[in-house]
């Protein structure tokens, strides 16, 4: 029996991480900065947990904070898919930090206190039931990103983190037009009350599609999506696989929570959308071959799966939502794990370019297999989590064909099956310039003021440390315990896909 959930207490996912940022800002002692900076996301993980278990029996948790009425409140919803992106992200959240501290780079001034920030933003945008708080909360993550990309990265991260900058100032700003518009046009941002607005009224539809595309920038869709793979790499591996878990799949969460909601299955913009999906599938998959560094390959990566995630929503059927879903969690973590694994690589040997990488299938065998593991689920090969995204997405394109649009079913097959190829053709070049080729006999480690270090003889002693492998093996080993036990984990996904699309349920619990 589990023990019931008092709505009251889903702010403490926010004020959890909030409190521990503001005492290591007072507190600088190393030990109580590792502690807190590994405990808030243990702590939210556990909490994420405890709400999957609840939500068995009760679908949807409410807690309006502030005394007002419904629609004035700040309102905290809690169903199964917002519960399983508490526990990914905040799993993701916790091998990222682990890394950090390994690395040292949690010894910069104020780098935990601002990753539990970031941490903050990230419950919060997945709790929040409006769209002025979604912004809010956006606002919340972005603000530490900002400085931990300055306080982070390699010397690239001057400029291009400008680009990071910029892009996402101007897609905030779009996302606080685009919800004053829905206000103006419906008198509410509070997602209960606009469920179905969307297909009621083309003024209210077409504010809601602004905020829609703002996200949509924000998640790195096609053809607004070049900034991601630019920008990304130029911080460090442990906070590009923070950037990767958290904004870009926060984006994408609220974008299924906002057209479920509010459209339903009467989406007036469906053939662009579409389109734009397709494209995003096709576009980062074959733009993996052209990478020169390997998380710049690991970002084109993320606009792919970008694409894969939002075909549930093209689809939109209780199948494509539930393995969009599938796909998103096996995204997180394989992504994180490959992330963390190229980042001990970058860490010991001063470069991620492929070009100066080479003979590392006999020099580090198991960061190699790690990696190997990695750009499997990627691509959707077993033992991974990534081949039952892959299988689920292809199953709802099968379906479309036989039971709907015959049209749009084919597209999103033949583009899911080209894009694996794409991808693992890509991800085969990455593999192949790392793994083979003569022994490294020196390495060149980017400098933080040149970019360009200058040529050292490489000892025989240099490996990967194990502890920095740790990370990005736990990572992959959560992703083949999800393909094992993907009849366990099943039942949880299709509940999550099926709240998503009970609006009833969802309008009940908030707004009664």
């Amino acid at each position: 029996m589990i023990p019931a959930v008092n709505p009251a207490l889903l702010p403490l996912f926010v004020v959890v991480p909030l409190l521990g940022a503001a005492a290591l800002v007072v507190v600088r002692r190393r030990p109580v900065e590792v502690a807190v900076m590994l405990g808030a996301p243990l702590l939210v993980a556990l909490g994420a947990l405890w709400l999957l278990a609840f939500h068995r029996t009760v679908p949807v948790l409410s807690h309006a904070v502030g005394g007002f009425s419904d629609v004035l409140a700040i309102p905290f919803v809690s169903d199964t898919l917002s519960a399983v992106m508490l526990l990914v992200t905040a799993l993701s959240t916790l091998a990222a930090s682990v890394f950090l501290v390994l690395t040292g780079e949690a010894r910069y001034r104020f780098v935990p206190p601002l990753v539990l920030l970031l941490s903050a933003g990230v419950n919060g945008a997945l709790l929040t039931g409006d769209l002025f708080n979604l912004f809010v909360w956006v606002e919340v993550m972005l603000m530490p990103s900002y400085a931990l990309i300055a306080l982070t990265g390699t010397w690239r991260r001057l400029g291009i983190g400008r680009l990071f900058v910029l892009v996402n100032l101007l897609t905030s700003t779009v996302l606080l037009i685009g919800v004053g518009f829905v206000y103006g046009t419906a008198g509410t941002v509070n997602l209960a009350a606009l469920a179905g607005a969307g297909g009621e009224d083309q003024v209210t539809a077409a504010a809601l599609v602004v905020v829609l595309l703002a996200l949509a920038v924000k998640g790195g869709m096609v053809p607004v999506h070049s900034w991601l793979p630019r920008a990304y790499p130029a911080t460090s591996a442990g906070i590009m696989a923070l950037f990767s878990a958290l904004h870009t799949k926060v984006a994408l969460y609220a974008i299924y929570r906002i057209v479920a909601v509010a459209f339903g299955d009467e989406l007036p913009f469906l053939t662009v959308f579409a389109v734009l999906v397709l494209a995003t599938i096709l576009v980062g998959a074959f733009s993996t071959a052209a990478a020169t560094r390997v998380r710049t390959a690991m970002g084109h990566q993320m606009v792919t799966g970008v694409g894969h995630i939002l075909l549930g929503l093209v689809l939109l059927t209780q199948l494509s939502v539930t393995a969009g879903i599938l796909y998103l969690v096996h995204h997180v973590i394989s992504m994180s794990s490959l992330l963390l694994t190229t980042g001990a690589l970058e860490h010991t040997y001063g470069s991620g370019r492929l070009d100066r990488l080479s003979g590392l299938a006999r020099r580090e065998p198991w960061v190699m297999a790690v990696m190997a593991l990695g750009m499997f689920s990627l691509v959707g090969l077993p033992p991974t989590s990534g081949l039952w995204g892959k299988v689920g997405l292809l199953q709802a394109s099968s379906q479309q064909i036989t039971g709907g649009d015959a049209v749009l079913g084919w597209a999103a097959l033949c583009a899911v099956v080209v894009a694996s190829v794409g991808s693992l053709l890509g991800l085969q070049r990455v593999w192949r310039r790392l793994a083979w080729g003569e022994d490294m006999i020196t390495y060149r480690p980017d400098d933080p003021t040149t970019g360009r270090g200058e040529e050292q003889p490489l000892p025989d002693e240099v490996r990967v440390p194990r502890r920095l492998l740790a990370p990005g093996a736990a990572m992959i080993a959560l992703s083949m315990a999800l393909f094992a036990g993907i009849g366990v984990v099943l039942p949880s996904i299709d509940v999550a896909a099926t709240d998503l699309l009970d609006v009833e349920a969802y309008v009940e619990a908030v707004i009664g």
